[in-house]
């Protein structure tokens, strides 16, 4: 893709000798969001860490803003403008909301969003009725909506989502799913990992497909979702 924000050309990632992703090459364009979606155990949360230098043994290009970041740092690489939200949250649970947040701060970054708590709060109306409230007295959602809030206070031109909308209620989908369209209309470029295609199909522009490592399938979002035999294949339980 010309113009590419991130580009992974043949990445190669392993858990010490255990190889776990395959020649996968993928781009994110500017303010598009891409779903990267896979079953349980097809490597989507492995190429994010591969991406953010949280694996040692990673093999291939991995360019952001037309840079090569593939051995660089975790903390580099966000200084950079690429944030990532895991899965597993790790909000600080003996902070409050307004300190997680302070947390997260970096310097704005020209031509990109600048993020405040105020504007976090009117993305988040959730947040704002809470800035007091300690991490650990949140609910799941809340707690996920808290992590990316954090990661936008760092003011990224691109995010990293690890599966927004596992094991949250119904109700918080659906204000993830407004959330990243918000994002979205501010110019963010998004890298989303789901398995959720109904969720992919509300926020994505395009899809990549994993399966045991490897990208099995690309399209637009619209493709995939007609797709029923991909869908199958590499999709349903």
């Amino acid at each position: 893709m010309i113009g590419s924000l991130l580009k992974l050309d043949n990445v190669n990632a392993f858990y010490g000798r255990a190889q776990i992703l395959f020649n996968v090459s993928m781009a994110v364009g500017r303010g598009e969001v891409v779903a990267l979606m896979g079953r349980n155990g097809a490597g989507k949360s492995t190429t994010m860490k591969a991406i953010m230098g949280m694996l040692q043994g990673t093999r291939g290009g991995i360019s952001f803003a037309g840079k090569e970041i593939r051995g660089m740092q975790p903390y580099q690489i966000a200084r950079l403008g690429l944030g990532f939200v895991p899965e597993d949250r790790r909000i600080f649970s003996d902070l409050t909301v307004m300190e997680n947040l302070s947390v997260g701060r970096q310097p704005a970054r020209p031509g990109q969003p600048e993020w405040s708590p105020e504007s976090l709060f009117r993305l988040f109306p959730n947040l704002g009725t809470m800035p007091f409230r300690l991490g650990g007295h949140m609910s799941g959602g809340e707690q996920q909506m808290l992590t990316v809030a954090r990661t936008l206070m760092g003011n990224p031109s691109l995010v990293l989502l690890d599966e927004p909308s596992e094991g949250v209620a119904p109700l918080i989908v659906e204000q993830m799913a407004n959330m990243i369209m918000g994002l979205k209309e501010r110019g963010l470029s998004i890298l989303l990992s789901e398995q959720n295609i109904h969720f992919a199909e509300l926020v994505s522009d395009r899809a990549y497909v994993l399966e045991k490592g490897q990208i099995r399938y690309e399209g637009t979002i619209e493709e995939l979702a007609r797709d029923e035999e991909v869908r199958r294949a590499y999709l349903t339980v």
